[in-house]
């Protein structure tokens, strides 16, 4: 299927890893130019050179703590360089802490905020500007099912997801009448298949002992209340099962979808 977006100017942000990652890949092969945006040199190049094989006319690597105020303006220049922006997918997220809400470390809850949801307002604050003068732009975000119902020793983080949610319905309100739309994924845990898929600073590359340590001090009754059953016969997604999503909503063939969130995880929910 023809999506209607070779040659658009897409940036993604979270791009050198997992989920980010196959949606830059996503978009390239759909001849997108894609802005690759993450904080891992290596895995950024190596996300560039995949772009340009899969058929993106332009890729780039543009290296950038979004937690830096002053990161948001700089990738937009970057991009404008290879044209207006016409597609903005908000990928980056993580984790900062993990535990009981009663144990947690206030000093720790502004990293979570920051990560999952500052990133969101300042990227997308940088772009829309231009997107509204153009009456034109697509923007996805990346939210999470832990948005919708919660992950258990996750409280901060589900909040902050649950908060890209209700704001992707309240800039779509804003920016419809722009001719911009405004949609979100939510979802379920996702696993790229290929270990070089994931950078440096990604809380799943092997050397990051974020759950893994973790892990070891929980309960049985703590180990039930974190599992969910797919009913799709594995646990987890791969990045290829929601990066089509993706590039659908962000191109015309989805030009009368705005203030949605899709949740995809595999009957997790059910």
């Amino acid at each position: 299927m023809d999506l209607g977006i070779a040659g658009k100017v897409a940036i993604v942000t979270g791009a050198t890893a997992n989920i980010g990652r196959g949606i830059a890949l996503e978009l390239a092969a759909e001849g997108a130019r894609v802005i690759a945006v993450g904080r891992d040199p290596v895995a950024g190049a190596r996300t560039v050179a995949l772009a340009e094989e899969r058929g993106a006319p332009d890729a780039r690597f543009v290296a950038a703590d979004l937690t830096d105020p002053d990161s948001a303006a700089r990738i937009c220049n970057a991009a404008e360089a290879l044209g207006p922006v016409e597609i903005l997918v908000n990928g980056l997220g993580g984790n900062v802490d993990q535990g009981l809400f009663v144990g947690s470390d206030p000093a720790l809850w502004a990293g979570d905020i920051d990560l999952n949801f500052g990133t969101v307002l300042r990227m997308t604050h940088a772009v829309l500007t231009g997107m509204v003068e153009r009456k034109s732009g697509a923007i996805v975000n990346v939210g999470s099912t832990a948005g919708l119902v919660g992950d258990y020793m996750l409280p901060v983080y589900s909040a902050m997801k649950g908060a890209v949610h209700a704001f992707t319905r309240a800039l779509a309100k804003e920016v419809g009448q722009h001719g911009i739309r405004v949609n979100a994924i939510a979802p379920y845990a996702t696993f790229a298949r290929e270990p070089e898929a994931f950078s440096a600073g990604s809380r799943f590359h092997p050397d990051n002992a974020f759950f893994a340590e973790h892990s070891a001090s929980l309960s049985d009754d703590d180990r039930a209340m974190r599992m969910r059953r797919t009913v799709v016969g594995r646990p987890f997604a791969v990045p290829e099962e929601l990066s089509g999503l993706v590039a659908f909503l962000a191109s015309p063939r989805a030009s009368f979808i705005t203030g949605e969130i899709y949740s995809i995880n595999g009957g997790a929910l059910l």
